[in-house]
C-alpha cells in the first residue's frame, strides 16, 4: 500500500507550511519515528516524523516550496514493487468539504425571503469512532493529547487509527488539516443587496505621467502570524493603567548579580511573576463560557526577530524558579527563538506577557494584549528624575514607567491598579526577596 505524507498543522493558526529541507531522499528506507523533513511554520522550524514504514518513493514538494496544510507532499511505498507506481503519481489536493447541491437556475433576479434565511454551510463527516477506557477517558497517546491542546482539537471528534482505536498524533494532525481546509474553502455569506447608487460621472483618467507604484514586499510566515494576532486583538476590550516605579534598590541588586549571569530583564520578569502569584485574576484566561484560572504563572516575553516580526518565548512557573535558573532558561530560549528552533509549547503557553522597550531608551508606551492572554505589561526605561521625599526634600532617583494593558472581560481597573501597586512595593522596598 502507498502511504501519503501530508503537510502537518504545527500550530492552530497555520494554513500553509514551507519545506525547509528533506532529511530523507527518494529511495531511502523509512521507519516510524524517523525525521522525514523540516517544515517552517508561522513561528518556528520543526522536525516532522514519519508515521509509516516503507520506502520514500516520491517527493512532491521540494525544498523551499510551500504547500497547504493537509496537502500531500510525499509518498511512501511499502514494497519495492509499489515504488514505480508511487513515482508516477502527482500531488493530491487537500481534502475538501462536500460541495453543496447547486440551486436550480433562476429565470429572473434571485429573491431572498427574510422568513427563510439560507443556512450556513457546515462540514459533513461521519461520526468519529472514539475508544474510551474503563473510567470513560478517551484513549489517546500523550503526543496526541499535547497536539490536541496546542491545535484546539476536541479529542471526542477524532477517529483513532492506532491499536484498538487509540488516537495518535497523526489523527490529530489530520483533524486539524480537515478543519483548516473546510474553513479555507467554505463560501462566504451572500452579500445583502444594496440600493442602486445614483449615477455618478466617470472618474477622470490618471495623469499619463503618474509613476507606477512599487510592488509591495511580501510578509514572511512570522510576520503573517503576528498580523493575524494583532487583528484578533481588536476584538479584546482593552483598558490601560500606568504606574511609575522607583528602581534604585532594584538597580543596586542588579549590579550585585550581573557578574553571575543575571540580566535586568530576568529580574523584572521574576518580580512580575512573584506579584502575579498574589493576583491570580490578572493572569486568568477568558473563554466564551467563563474564566479559566491558570495553575502556573507562565510569563511570555516579547523578542524582536531579525527578519521582522516578533515571538514570545515563555518562562514557565517563573514565580517558583530562582534567578539563576531563569537566566539560563531565558538565554537558551532567546538563542533558539532567533534560530527558529522553539517548540509550540515554548512560545504559546504564556498567560501573561511582558514587553520591555526600556532597553531602547523608550520612556513609556502602550502594548497590545495578545489573544489567548489577559494582560501585557509594557516596561519603559529607568531614568534619573527629581522627586520630593516624604520629609519634603528634593532628591534625584531613578524611575521607570510601566503600563498595564488588560482584558476588561477578565479583570477591572482596580485589579490592575492593585497588581501594579504590589509590583512597585516589591521593586522599591524589598527586591532582595527575588533572590530567595
Amino acid at each position: 500500500m502507498i502511504r501519503e505524507v501530508t503537510m502537518p498543522a504545527l500550530s492552530s493558526t497555520m494554513t500553509e507550511g514551507k519545506v525547509v529541507t528533506w532529511k530523507k531522499s527518494v529511495g531511502d528506507r523509512v521507519d516510524r519515528g524517523d525525521i522525514l523533513l523540516v517544515v517552517e511554520s508561522d513561528k518556528a522550524d520543526m522536525d516532522v516524523e514519519s508515521f509509516d514504514e516503507g520506502i520514500l518513493a516520491n517527493i512532491l514538494v521540494s525544498d523551499g516550496s510551500n504547500a497547504p496544510v493537509g496537502s500531500v507532499i510525499a509518498l511512501i511505498a511499502e514494497t519495492e514493487a509499489e515504488v514505480a507506481e508511487a513515482k508516477a503519481r502527482s500531488g493530491q489536493p487537500a481534502p475538501a468539504a462536500p460541495a453543496a447541491a447547486p440551486a436550480a437556475p433562476a429565470k429572473g433576479p434571485a429573491t431572498v425571503l427574510e422568513s427563510e434565511p439560507a443556512p450556513a454551510p457546515e462540514p459533513v463527516s461521519a461520526p468519529p469512532l472514539v475508544t474510551r477506557d474503563g473510567d470513560g477517558r478517551i484513549v489517546a497517546s500523550p503526543n496526541a493529547r499535547r497536539l490536541a491542546a496546542e491545535l484546539g482539537i476536541d479529542l471526542a471528534t477524532v477517529t483513532g487509527s492506532g491499536p484498538d482505536g487509540r488516537i495518535v498524533g497523526e489523527d490529530v494532525q489530520r483533524a486539524a488539516a480537515e478543519r483548516a481546509t473546510w474553513v479555507a474553502t467554505a463560501p462566504p455569506p451572500a452579500p445583502t443587496p444594496a440600493p442602486a447608487p445614483a449615477a455618478t460621472p466617470a472618474a477622470a483618467p490618471a495623469p499619463a505621467a503618474a509613476k507606477a507604484a512599487e510592488p509591495a514586499a511580501t510578509f514572511n510566515a512570522l510576520q503573517l502570524a503576528v498580523n493575524r494576532n494583532m487583528e484578533a486583538s481588536l476584538a479584546i476590550p482593552t483598558f490601560r493603567v500606568g504606574y511609575t516605579i522607583t528602581t534604585d534598590a532594584l538597580d543596586a541588586l542588579y549590579k550585585q548579580l550581573k557578574a553571575k549571569g543575571v540580566t535586568l530583564n530576568t529580574l523584572i520578569v521574576k518580580a512580575v511573576a512573584v506579584t502575579l502569584a498574589k493576583h491570580p485574576l490578572v493572569y486568568a484566561t477568558y473563554t466564551p463560557t467563563g474564566l479559566r484560572h491558570n495553575r502556573e504563572v507562565n510569563v511570555a516575553v516579547a523578542v524582536a526577530m531579525d527578519e521582522g516580526g516578533l515571538i514570545t518565548p515563555v518562562l514557565r512557573q517563573a514565580d517558583s524558579k530562582d534567578l539563576y535558573t531563569l537566566s539560563r532558561e531565558w538565554k537558551d530560549l532567546v538563542e533558539r527563538a532567533r534560530a527558529r528552533k522553539l517548540t509550540p509549547d515554548e512560545y504559546s503557553t504564556g498567560n501573561f506577557t511582558v514587553s520591555n522597550l526600556g532597553m531602547f531608551g523608550v520612556d513609556s508606551f502602550d502594548a497590545i494584549v495578545p489573544p489567548g492572554t489577559s494582560a501585557i505589561l509594557a516596561i519603559g526605561a529607568s531614568k534619573p528624575a527629581v522627586t520630593v521625599t516624604p520629609a519634603g526634600h528634593l532628591a534625584v532617583v531613578r524611575q521607570m514607567r510601566v503600563n498595564l494593558s488588560g482584558d476588561h472581560r477578565v479583570f477591572y481597573g482596580a485589579d490592575g491598579a492593585k497588581f501594579l501597586q504590589d509590583l512597585a512595593k516589591l521593586i522599591e522596598e524589598s527586591p532582595q526577596q527575588l533572590t530567595l
